[in-house]
């Protein structure tokens, strides 16, 4: 279907960010108010396994912990090949 839509030079490539329960943990903490912490932590684990276990094995993890958003975005570039075009 993408090749019929965008053409058959497409390549595509997965990317999943992943970041550490303890950092997921603490973005969370500064994201979410008064009882919706606990909520969002129990959900954030529960995705954050579901994902790892679901992804193809030709998927890229991006490690986010204690990096900048350049830094992340350089090694998504590097992953898919988009920083030569």
């Amino acid at each position: 279907m993408f090749e019929r839509v965008m053409g058959r030079w497409l390549r595509i490539g997965r990317c999943l960010l992943t970041a550490s329960d303890a950092t997921a943990g603490e973005r969370l903490a500064r994201r979410e108010l008064g009882s919706e912490l606990e909520q969002e932590l129990s959900s954030s684990v529960r995705k954050a396994r579901l994902l790892d276990a679901c992804v193809s094995e030709d998927t890229v993890r991006v490690t986010t912990d204690a990096r900048t958003v350049v830094d992340i975005a350089q090694e998504v570039l590097a992953a898919t090949g988009w920083a030569g075009r």
